[in-house]
């Protein structure tokens, strides 16, 4: 039983790290600043390209966040029997933080490098490194809520070990109502149950965010024993309803032609909203249904290097994606349906490729292989 499970997270690391990809090559044709991806404003330049970023970005790819942190709960919680936090903290911080030290510093020297920036500005994201992630590498955020999520485990996983179904579904119940708070924010008040200027921390903060993916996987885990027949099923109603207003929700507000903030075209794009946790756990349902008693040697070897794929892929992504944009969102080198797919595959494929080669080397586990 443990095998066929590991054999189905195998895929997902696979697939959720191409969708990762799949995300940053569609902001290149939304994005309305000069680094070709989505900042502060966003504008679609045609119908073409609303329809394609909302299906590819919004209906496929925002449950590879989640996927990864399903992922990691799945496997780490509850702990091992004997384990100490201290214990738990230094597998999977030296796991960890190294490469992501390593990525930070290559983010902030080589843009200078090749000059995409000022060595004084490299300089100033130097010294902001051990406040937040360098202005080069946004997609680092998530490193973040990973962090947090291995420092959790401790304090949860002796409650994890002992709850009931019942228990677990009630924090999942009160996970699904904190999904609400983003869209509340956006279209209610921005001060939610108790937020104010002294006081940032709502009435469900304890409750929400990528905890409740933690709970969740566990239930998983150990409650849900539905026959393959019946997964699938629900697998895919959930992924196709919760992807469908994912896009959806994307494609109602990008008007093309008008300047928009980002944040209120992806007002139900975050990864804690109900669609995407609906999508997310479709997705994972979907992926138990693999019955092989062994990946293919191809599967494995890419799951091994998806840590350093997602923490690269940026280097050969946005320099591919210029080429493929050629300075004109309106009118790509090919159709926008068939270039920000071929963005992310290009994109993957160098990653895999410069992600074997480094796995060659003697300090490899400073590039997270």
């Amino acid at each position: 039983m443990e095998k066929k499970q590991i054999v189905f997270i195998e895929y997902i690391r696979v697939v959720a790290c191409f969708l990762v990809m799949l995300v940053h090559a569609s902001e290149n044709f939304y994005g309305a600043d000069s680094s070709g991806l989505a900042g502060n404003v966003s504008m679609l330049a045609n119908e073409s390209n609303r329809f394609w970023v909302s299906f590819y970005d919004g209906a496929l790819s925002r449950i590879c966040v989640p996927l990864f942190m399903v992922v990691s709960a799945f496997l780490l919680v509850p702990m091992k029997e004997g384990m100490t936090m201290h214990s738990f903290y230094k597998r999977r911080f030296m796991r960890i933080l190294p490469p992501f030290i390593v990525f930070q510093l290559l983010y902030t020297f080589i843009p200078a490098m090749l000059g995409q920036w000022t060595w004084n500005e490299a300089l100033d994201g130097l010294w902001m490194l051990p406040f937040n992630f360098s202005p080069m590498a946004g997609h680092l955020w998530f490193m973040y809520p990973l962090i947090s999520l291995y420092l959790i485990i401790p304090v949860v996983s002796p409650w994890l070990e002992k709850s009931t179904a019942k228990e677990e579904l009630t924090f999942i119940g009160i996970f699904i109502l904190s999904t609400f708070i983003p869209w509340l924010h956006t279209f209610v008040t921005r001060e939610l149950w108790g937020e104010c200027f002294w006081n940032g921390f709502t009435m469900l903060w304890y409750c929400s965010g990528y905890l409740g993916y933690l709970v969740l996987a566990h239930y998983i885990r150990k409650h849900i024993t539905w026959n393959r027949g019946k997964r699938m099923r629900i697998g895919l109603t959930c992924l196709f309803i919760g992807g469908a207003f994912t896009g959806w929700s994307f494609w109602w507000k990008g008007v093309p032609g008008q300047i928009i903030e980002t944040p209120l075209l992806e007002w139900s794009w975050e990864f804690c909203t109900p669609n995407v946790l609906l999508a997310t756990f479709g997705a994972f349902l979907l992926f138990t249904c693999i019955e092989q008693k062994e990946a293919p040697r191809w599967i494995t070897d890419i799951s091994r290097l998806s840590f350093s794929m997602y923490l690269m892929h940026l280097f050969f992504l946005a320099p591919i994606a210029g080429f493929f944009v050629n300075g004109n969102q309106a009118e790509p080198l090919i159709p926008v349906w068939a270039a920000i797919p071929c963005i992310a595959l290009l994109s993957f494929m160098c990653c895999v490729i410069t992600g074997k080669l480094l796995s060659f080397l003697p300090g490899h586990k400073y590039f997270g292989i």
